[in-house]
């Protein structure tokens, strides 16, 4: 089946970043919740109304771009229910307790198509209670949909299924879930907790206890438990305050009811909800904001002192290691922070490793719900086999804890790399493969990685397949510098002499596609005034840019994440561009000192002259009004599609929801592209000379008039006009070359200056 039309039961948080999530991928939504107070459709439907509003104001934006909110239908549970009727999922998002549950599913199950499917977004209530009661027929299409808060940027997303789901409708949900909203999807058995709860509130607990025993404070656990165990830079305390420490302390007794286990808060965190201090949202947790300054909670006492940089007894030299590395260094480290910061790793992992038969189907589902759900590095196994699992072992003995029959089964590791593919421990004791969809592509795996044909210490060339080259950044930030443009050569190169018949430009660095080029080595050059080597390297690099448009087969480019400055040239001025959903993209030059001289710059003159030709009686200057606004203010994109918006992508430009599709997606764009490919012709278009450039230092000066801008900033665009307007002098024809002329000028005069360097 194909799920077009989805419907959401519940406007609250979850309900409405759900529904936000669907529609931002171009899926119809219907958003209901309970009626309002009044007679009038607008008042009733004024709780829905007001979590679609919610979801527009969220920061971070729940939304990926504000227009796709017209795709959200509003109304009430009483009037509008007939809305869900045609709908292929529903999901329900609404309070947790299983009775106005069951009563919600009686109404929909007679309402709904047979072929359609309906899941609870429970986070604690076992799917099969939900449906106890009802028919066969409804017991086969129910499951349980787990979303991670906020649901676009959390990948994972939990899937329950009972025993008598039907095995179909799991397959078809899984494919949207992975295809369309781009989760990553991990089957859990149906128990409390599920996997990534119940193992992340254990260490959440584990670190409240240990704080105690060791004698820690909130600011010395949470630089522990951040980055330097491999988990997000909100650490421990700040997450909670983020969650809200009433919904901690809410789900750790449901948990402790459920399980039999004690998920008990200390006292102290308890006092903190009674006296309504709930974290962000109350305005004080276990931290508060006092003006500009950031004052931390003192556990003992209960008062706020101001933060603290905590002193790590030596682990600072620790943090700068290779996570592989810290991990195995902290197993022998002393300290009472390192022992803190021991305990608590090896303890999660034990309670991991205990707990997965009940939990999970397999390991690789424990280690995917915390790196996807927590954002860990890696999972508790992964974890343990960057250990060792005879340290691990020796470990687990010294702080008491008795071996766990997983890790007992387990021969040198958790995980087998072979030439076939990742390998698994079974729950049997044997090594089976690792489950892994045939539509993805990672450039960590074996076979990939054994592929590379070429490379440097800044990229490398790796054959994908089928005929397919991909140039993948390696430096730090992934800087574009001239060991990058080396192997973009040598990748033209390799696919003219046949064996392959295009390129994907690409890589699988966790947040930046590439920061942009390599701005320290032209300061270092210009500070030795060595201008005929700049001149040299800033032609190198357009030329580099602009054979992307030039060679006689397809380059696809596959930004993601952060793609500044050169980065956005790259892409740009790439004839098919396949984007990540959550796309940061900008020539931010001008927050340097400088203009976009990689082509950047043509390429948005062309681009936005060249939509506007049909239009006989349309201003040529908004097209140089467009692309002055994006340069000059630096503007970055929210998202591939407000990148679209911008006019940063163009529409036929692909946008991958999932980002382990992204290279993928790549690369079966370059193969539909190669039969019969020739490169784009070269294009000229007339410039608008000195009509433009005076609009355009106008509003420069009026910037700086307002306060806006600097003399500097005022320079900066002067330079950006110049080069839009075509230089000085009447209207004239200008190739694409006669551009680059003009942005290679302007970069070399700016870099030229002391405010810029």
């Amino acid at each position: 089946m194909k799920i077009v039309k989805v419907g959401v039961v519940g406007a609250g948080a979850m309900g409405s970043g759900i529904a936000a999530l669907a529609a931002s991928a171009g899926v119809r939504v219907v958003l209901l919740d309970v009626p309002g107070k009044g007679t009038g459709s607008d008042e009733r439907d004024a709780p829905a109304r007001g979590g679609l509003q919610r979801a527009l104001k969220a920061r971070p934006a729940a939304f990926m771009h504000a227009s796709r909110a017209d795709l959200v239908t509003v109304g009430n549970v009483d009037d509008d229910l007939g809305l869900l009727a045609d709908c292929d999922w529903v999901i329900e998002a609404i309070i947790e307790r299983i009775e106005p549950k069951r009563e919600l599913y009686g109404k929909l199950e007679s309402l709904m198509r047979p072929d359609a499917i309906l899941s609870s977004n429970t986070s604690g209530i076992p799917i099969r209670a939900l449906a106890e009661g009802r028919s066969e027929a409804f017991r086969r299409r129910f499951i349980g949909t787990h979303f991670f808060n906020p649901p676009r940027y959390l990948h994972l997303l939990e899937i329950i299924p009972t025993a008598d789901t039907a095995p179909d409708l799991l397959t078809a949900f899984r494919t949207f879930g992975e295809r369309t909203l781009g989760k990553g999807i991990v089957v859990a058995k149906d128990v409390p907790g599920f996997i990534a709860n119940r193992i992340g509130l254990f260490g959440l607990v584990a670190a409240l206890r240990l704080m105690e025993r060791f004698d820690l404070t909130i600011d010395e656990v949470d630089a522990l438990t951040g980055e330097f165990l491999g988990r997000p830079k909100s650490a421990t305390f700040r997450t909670g305050d983020i969650t809200g420490i009433d919904v901690v302390q809410h789900v750790t007794r449901e948990l402790s009811e459920a399980t039999g286990e004690d998920f008990a808060l200390p006292g102290w965190v308890d006092a903190l909800v009674a006296s309504g201090r709930f974290g962000e949202k109350a305005g004080a947790g276990f931290y508060r904001k006092v003006g500009k300054n950031i004052e931390t909670l003192d556990w003992k006492s209960g008062e706020y002192r101001p933060a603290e940089r905590a002193s790590l007894d030596g682990l600072e030299e620790l943090s700068r290691l290779p996570f592989d590395e810290r991990l195995r260094a902290l197993a022998a480290a002393e300290g009472r922070h390192a022992e803190f910061a021991r305990t608590l790793l090896f303890a999660t992992a034990h309670y991991a490793m205990v707990r997965t038969p009940e939990l999970a189907t397999d390991i690789v589902s424990v280690d995917r719900a915390l790196e996807w759900g927590y954002g860990w590095v890696a999972g508790p196994y992964a974890q343990m086999d960057a250990v060792g699992l005879a340290t691990v072992r020796r470990v687990l003995g010294t702080l008491g804890l008795p071996e766990p029959p997983l890790l007992a089964a387990a021969q040198e590791t958790f995980y087998r790399h072979l030439g076939t593919g990742e390998r698994q421990l079974t729950f049997t004791g044997q090594y089976a493969p690792v489950d892994e969809p045939a539509d993805q592509l990672r450039l960590d795996a074996p076979w990939v990685r054994r592929s590379a044909v070429a490379g440097n210490d800044s990229a490398a060339l790796l054959d994908l397949g089928g005929g397919v080259l991909l140039l993948e950044f390696r430096g730090k930030m992934n800087t574009l510098d001239a060991g990058v443009l080396a192997l973009l050569a040598e990748a033209a190169t390799r696919v003219r002499r046949g064996g392959y018949v295009g390129l994907v430009i690409g890589n699988d660095d966790p947040r930046t596609f590439t920061a942009g080029a390599d701005l320290a080595g032209l300061l270092a050059r210009a500070e030795r005034g060595a201008w005929d080597e700049l001149d040299a390297a800033v032609r190198a690099f357009q030329d580099a840019v602009a054979s992307l448009r030039r060679v006689p087969f397809p380059v696809v480019v596959a930004p993601f994440g952060l793609t500044l400055g050169g980065g956005a040239e790259f892409t740009l001025n790439a004839v098919c561009v396949q984007a990540h959903a959550e796309l940061y993209m900008g020539l931010v030059e001008a927050g340097v000192g400088l203009v976009p001289g990689g082509g950047g710059t043509k390429e948005l003159l062309f681009r936005f002259s060249t939509d506007l030709l049909p239009y006989e009686d349309a201003d040529p200057f908004a097209a140089v009004k467009r692309a002055f606004q994006l340069i000059a203010l630096a503007k970055t994109s929210t998202s591939a599609l407000d990148a679209r918006a911008l006019g940063l992508l163009r529409p036929g430009d692909g946008i991958s929801m999932n980002r382990r599709r992204l290279i993928a997606d790549a690369r079966s764009r370059v193969l539909e592209l190669a039969p019969g490919y020739l490169p784009p012709v070269p294009r000229s278009i007339r410039t608008l000379g000195n009509e433009g450039l005076g609009n355009l230092h106008y509003a420069a000066w009026a910037a700086q008039e307002a306060g806006q801008a600097s003399a500097h900033d005022v320079t900066i665009a002067r330079h950006v006009a110049r080069i839009l307007c075509g230089g000085e002098g009447p209207p004239r024809v200008v190739s694409e070359q006669d551009v680059l002329d003009l942005e290679r000028e302007a970069f070399l005069s700016l870099l030229g200056t002391q405010e810029t360097r």
